[in-house]
Formats: C-alpha cells, structure tokens, sequence
C-alpha cells in the first residue's frame, strides 16, 4: 500500500510510546548514530521525550508520526532548543521505522514539526545535522526545502566522531501548509 506523503499527522509523544522508540533502535535505523542504545539508554531518552513533549516554554517538542489512513504510529520526529555557532537555534530529528520508508513520511512529518517550531515564535531557524553518509536523511532536507551550508565535525553519541551536514530551514519562509 502506497501512502502518500501527505497522509501523516504528529501526536504530542506519550508515556506509552517506548515501543516505538525500541523498535527504531535497530542496526538499520541506528548505523549513522553509533548503533542501537541499551534498554537503559533508551529508558533515559524515552523520558527525555515524554518531558518534552510536554514542555510549555518554546524549548521544543517531540512527536510519533502516524499514518492517517490506518492509525499506524510510523516513526517519530521532534525539535529542540540547540545553541550553534553562537546563536540558539532550533534542531529537528527524525526517524521513521523501515517497512514505512521510502514513501515520503520522514519528508511530510519534518515539515509538519517545522510549523510546530514555528508556532512556537521563538526562533528563526531549524537546523538538521545528518552524517554525511546518510543519504535518505540528507534526502529529507532537500525535499524539505532546507539549504546545505556545509560539513562539520560532531561527537554523537559522546564518544562517536560523526561528520554532519549542517542543513537549515528558515522557518519565516516556510508556507503554511
């Protein structure tokens, strides 16, 4: 079954959704971020999300995606408050879990969490920082109408050397919908 790309919605991220981020914590999925995390690693990131999500103050949100037409939960996106080069920003990040990729949702839900940050009237830009090597993500930003402004060097997770794209979305420009 074909979904189209615009056939996603974002949900505030729950306390139920640890499922969802263990089943995104798979070699495939995590090959670009230093590999899959312990259950303790995730326990911790599942809570940073629930936090998150319910957080009031502009300093971001987390979301699981879901398909429209079946209620599915595909995958997750959020953003967050990241100072870079001087200046606070916004940082977005996605996934969406293998039998659903492909299909244009990573594509969909960004852009739906960059009208998310820019309701929230607090920054002008979203950034993205895929590895170089990860060609669908990369894709992700282009699709979504981000600009490349270069390669740089991070530590993600502490410990793991990754060579980023600093991909940015100027969320004043953005249409409406």
């Amino acid at each position: 079954m074909e979904i189209k790309a615009s056939a996603v919605r974002i949900e505030p991220w729950s306390a139920g959704d640890f499922e969802l981020l263990r089943a995104a914590n798979v070699p495939e999925m995590m090959d670009h971020l230093g590999g899959p995390e312990s259950d303790e690693q995730l326990v911790k990131r599942h809570q940073r999300y629930v936090e998150l999500s319910s957080d009031r103050t502009g300093k971001g949100r987390m979301y699981r995606v879901v398909l429209e037409e079946t209620g599915e939960a595909a995958g997750s996106v959020g953003f967050w408050e990241h100072e870079w080069q001087g200046q606070q920003v916004y940082e977005t990040g996605w996934n969406v879990l293998p039998g659903f990729q492909g299909r244009g949702i990573a594509t969909s839900a960004t852009l739906a969490v960059a009208r998310a940050a820019r309701a929230e009237r607090k920054h002008r830009y979203l950034h993205a920082f895929p590895s170089i090597e990860n060609g669908p993500s990369n894709g992700v930003c282009r699709k979504a109408g981000f600009e490349l402004l270069g390669e740089y060097d991070f530590e993600y997770p502490p410990g793991n050397p990754l060579r980023s794209n600093d991909w940015r979305l100027d969320l004043e420009s953005l249409p409406a919908s």
